[in-house]
This record gives C-alpha cells, sequence and structure tokens, in this order.
C-alpha cells in the first residue's frame, strides 16, 4: 500500500525524499504522532494537578483562618441549660441583620456556634453576623 507523495511536504525532512511511504514509514509516523498526543495530553494533566494544588493550599489558608475566628468559642465553657419552658423546634428568638454576608453562610455559622456551644440553635440568640474583610 502506498500513499501519495503530495502529502509528504512535512516528511521530506525526516525521510529525505519525496518518496511514497511503505508500511514501515507509514507506521513509524502513526506511532511518532500517537506518543506526540500521550505525552501533551500528560502535560496537560500535570498543569491541572499543579493548578488544583496552588488553590488547594490557598483554600487551606484561608480556612485556617476562619479557624482562629471561630476556636476562642471553643475554649469557652459551656452555658447551663435555662430551666424556662423550651421554644417548639420551628421557633426562634429575635432578628438577625446581615451585614456583607449571604444567608447559606450565615446559616452554616449559626449551625457552628450551637454545635460547639450544645445549645439548641433555636434558644440562640443571634443580633447580626457581619463580614470581616481580611488586612
Amino acid at each position: 500500500m502506498k500513499f501519495n507523495p503530495h502529502f509528504l511536504g512535512i516528511f521530506t525532512d525526516i525521510y529525505g525524499s519525496y518518496d511514497a511511504m511503505d508500511i514501515p514509514k507509514a507506521l513509524l509516523v502513526a506511532l511518532v504522532g500517537f506518543l506526540t498526543v500521550v505525552s501533551m495530553l500528560a502535560v496537560i494533566a500535570l498543569f491541572i494537578k499543579l493548578i488544583s494544588f496552588i488553590f488547594s493550599s490557598i483554600e487551606k489558608k484561608s480556612a485556617s483562618k476562619v479557624e482562629t475566628l471561630i476556636s476562642p468559642v471553643e475554649n469557652q465553657k459551656p452555658r447551663a441549660e435555662s430551666t424556662g419552658s423550651a421554644l417548639p423546634e420551628t421557633e426562634s428568638q429575635g432578628e438577625l441583620e446581615l451585614i456583607g454576608v449571604d444567608e447559606p453562610t450565615a446559616a452554616i455559622l449559626m449551625a457552628l456556634v450551637s454545635y460547639r456551644t450544645d445549645i439548641p440553635l433555636n434558644r440562640l440568640i443571634f443580633r447580626s453576623i457581619r463580614l470581616v474583610e481580611d488586612e
């Protein structure tokens, strides 16, 4: 099986002639092309892993800052349970003002405080939650 020599323009430097390729030369060209594609995919995969590692390290640093803001709650002694009547599970106390914080983030913070202090969420009173900017 012979290939048309007009398609060999880029291979003339490799083979040194405009002769038609035979099967071994065609297999060699196919192998070189396959190895080129696989090596480029490996480089792209390594690049993605590097970017992922960089962003995860940045995320861990920001998570450690959040943990230092929450850790003082851990050192406090839990309050004694009040002897008053319990509120229903669906009722809460007070109003909450959110300053620069969206509702899902505020909900997570309130749940963390409730979990760390072992006080039911409907017994806690949050007056406001404000976003503190890093300097």
